[in-house]
């Protein structure tokens, strides 16, 4: 089977970085029907994606993202397509705006609800959210 690969570096911190994470497994559960499990760590975060034709991981911690998926045959034909487009998806979730440290508490976004337990896995939002529907 085909291999995708993916290693990006960031100084974005461990919070910011599980942020983007689950970012990516929304856009991931809605864009390509992805079924997304994101568990958390104490240094690291290990998010768990699968369909028909792809399994894989995304390792994320305060230094840097690491994705592995194995395609099946059918997707093993559009392997470089599939990868460059991850890429950019990832890119550009590590790139978008961040807010600003000083703005006002009420212009601010909530931070999202950290798992107590380490060894606790949680679906992502998107996919929770149509099981229950």
């Amino acid at each position: 089977m085909p291999d995708i690969h993916i290693h990006r570096e960031h100084h974005l911190g461990f919070q910011e970085a599980r942020k983007v994470g689950v970012s990516w497994a929304e856009k991931a559960e809605k864009k390509f029907d992805m079924d997304c499990s994101y568990e958390e760590g104490d240094t690291q975060d290990t998010l768990y994606f699968s369909r028909a034709g792809v399994k894989g991981t995304l390792l994320v911690d305060a230094h840097q993202f690491e994705m592995r998926a194995a395609l099946g045959f059918l997707f093993g034909a559009f392997k470089e397509r599939i990868e460059a487009e991850i890429g950019e998806q990832l890119d550009a979730l590590l790139n978008a705006p961040r807010p600003a440290a000083h703005m006002a508490p009420a212009t601010q976004k909530k931070p999202a609800k950290a798992v107590k337990d380490s060894t606790t896995a949680r679906r992502a939002p998107a996919k929770a959210a149509a099981r229950k529907a």
